[in-house]
């Protein structure tokens, strides 16, 4: 359990929970899996029994309050920071990261990283939760390596362009096929349709957190116009962006509240 100068942010964004020991008796039985929680100075204030042990800690005890620097090795250890730090700026999850991790042995592999932020009631991030899970098959067969993992980041750092798939392939030193391979072997997309999930991804979060028009936000994301985003769109969620947006905010409201 945290201590409790660390408990504050937490217990305030939890209300009447005001406990991690739910999530984290949750996430210790995610043998394949690290999850933490880090407030805004990238301080732990939660960390699964797995973090533990890939980090060589005693306890979870020994985590609370030290940085990503404290605990992992630097290579790994600077782009967690770098996430976290885009994530507090921008207020965007990090969606399919891939990254590097220490497996329970403790030797390197490839994780699938999300993180999303923790809001207080009015909308202020206080902290973020974040999940990296394992993928010991694709790093033993050879199918990830540190450019393919660039040409992924490259999708999420440059969505709204127009992205072709030769030129992520080069990015990633692999060929068209090899490429679209590991793609769908990994994410059981094509890369066409891996671009079209990221941008459909930013659309929607740009849709409830603003209230910018739809047509500003369909150039901002990579679509030719509003009526692009909206065919694609539907076709994703069910919904076109106005009725996305409308359902998303009225889902946030408790039940005879207001927003």
């Amino acid at each position: 359990m945290a201590p409790a100068h660390l408990r504050i942010p937490l217990d305030l964004l939890l209300g009447s929970l005001g406990s991690l020991d739910f999530m984290e008796t949750l996430f210790d039985r995610m043998h394949g899996a690290v999850f933490s929680i880090k407030d805004r100075g990238g301080r732990y204030l939660s960390i699964s029994e797995s973090c533990v042990e890939r980090c060589g800690l005693r306890s979870k005890e020994q985590a609370l309050g030290r940085t990503a620097h404290d605990l992992w090795p630097k290579l790994m250890a600077d782009r967690y920071a770098e996430q976290d730090l885009r994530l507090f700026r921008t207020g965007r999850p990090i969606v399919d990261a891939l990254d590097l991790t220490l497996y329970p042995d403790r030797r390197p592999g490839w994780c699938l990283t999300q993180k999303v932020p923790l809001k207080d009631g009015g909308g202020a991030v206080l902290a973020l939760a974040c999940l990296s899970t394992d993928l010991p098959e694709p790093s033993r067969a050879g199918l990830i390596d540190a450019r393919f993992a660039e040409a992924v980041g490259h999708i999420h750092d440059h969505y709204a362009e127009g992205l072709r798939v030769d030129d992520l392939a080069a990015i990633s030193g692999l060929s068209m096929g090899q490429f679209e391979r590991r793609m769908k072997k990994l994410f059981h997309l094509s890369p066409g349709q891996y671009v079209m999930k990221v941008r459909i991804q930013a659309a929607a979060h740009t849709l409830v957190e603003t209230g910018r028009p739809i047509a500003a936000i369909a150039l901002e994301t990579g679509f030719c116009d509003q009526a692009a985003l909206s065919r694609h769109f539907k076709q994703v969620t069910g919904l076109g962006p106005a009725a996305y947006r409308k359902w998303a905010k009225e889902a946030r409201v408790p039940s005879g509240g207001k927003e």
